[in-house]
């Protein structure tokens, strides 16, 4: 399914630097991540291509991840500063912030955040200001959209845990409408609060002691770094599981309901163009999705002894035999 965006505002278009790059230019990019290098990257080269930039002619993108380590966010990113790349890209709200904190003079591109309006990155969607623009995750009804597809697929679950990251504050208020929603379907969620990956085994120990009959995992930076693990306890552990990304589910996770990485990142390549041809972040709005990719492992269903109704299969995206 192709994902589209909602644009905000036009008119952002026609702002303008004092300095424009030209097509003989060779555009220094720094890419920013919390996580280890996977194929967003590529992604964001599929896109950066499209539009004519090419590594090795024109295009040289300088890489930096944290392989989960989320304290070394603040050298990396001030490393990009110090290198005076043209833009900086970010491929998560921790990973934007720590750019903000290193510069307001360098363009930043968010490919993918939480809410970057509640984190304090920018003033609003629609006028972020500043030097940051790019894309967000999030709408509003998606944790309880979530919550509400794994209520379907497993009509008896009773207690479903809620893997999340202390690192984004987005995730408390989440929580916070999940269980609304919860209530009304005859849920008890059991929220498990994971600060950095040394965590996670505590994490999945306290799940298991809690005795969840079923799984929420969050589409952040720690756990996607992780993915193989979760989906692998999910396994051991005989829990249904509904997931933030599509990646948890090409490693036999059950389920997934979330924008797709692929068009965000490709998407964050035109902010990119934008800018290096006059725009100023500041006045791009930010985009949010208005269509979902939903995933059915069709193989883990079996293994769990779960039966998907064919009234979910035929609003899967994409189902996995």
């Amino acid at each position: 399914m192709k994902l589209t965006f909602c644009f905000l505002c036009l008119v952002a278009l026609l702002g303008v630097h004092s300095e424009t790059i030209t097509a003989d230019d060779v555009i220094r990019i720094g890419f920013l991540r919390a996580e280890a290098p996977d194929m967003r990257l590529d992604y964001f080269r599929n896109g950066m291509r499209a539009l004519g930039y090419v590594e090795g002619r024109n295009l040289i993108i300088e890489q930096r991840w944290a392989s989960g380590n989320f304290d070394e966010l603040p050298r990396l990113a001030r490393d990009l500063v110090n290198l005076k790349v043209d833009v900086i890209v970010t491929a998560s709200t921790p990973a934007a912030a720590a750019a903000s904190r290193a510069t307001k003079t360098i363009p930043i591109v968010i490919a993918a955040s939480a809410d970057p309006v509640a984190s304090g990155l920018v003033a609003s969607l629609g006028h972020p200001g500043g030097n940051i623009t790019g894309l967000t995750l999030m709408v509003d009804e998606l944790s309880t959209k979530r919550l509400e597809l794994l209520r379907e697929l497993v009509p008896n679950v009773k207690r479903v845990a809620v893997l999340w990251s202390a690192n984004n504050p987005v995730y408390a208020r989440m929580i916070s409408e999940m269980e609304k929603t919860a209530s009304g379907l005859g849920v008890k969620l059991e929220a498990v609060k994971v600060h950095r990956p040394s965590e996670l085994d505590a994490a999945l120990k306290a799940i298991t002691a809690r005795k969840a009959d079923g799984l929420y995992v969050f589409e952040d930076p720690i756990f996607l770094s992780q993915a193989k693990k979760i989906v692998g306890f999910a396994a051991k552990e005989r829990l249904p599981a509904i997931y933030g990304a599509a990646e948890f589910v090409g490693y036999g996770g059950l389920v997934s309901y979330a924008p797709s990485h692929e068009h965000f990142f490709e998407r964050a390549a035109w902010f990119v163009d934008r800018i290096l041809k006059g725009a100023k972040p500041g006045d791009l709005p930010i985009e949010q999705p208005t269509k979902f990719e939903f995933v059915v492992n069709l193989k883990t269903a079996k293994a769990l002894g779960l039966t998907i109704p064919q009234s979910i299969l035929l609003r899967a995206d994409e189902v996995i035999r």
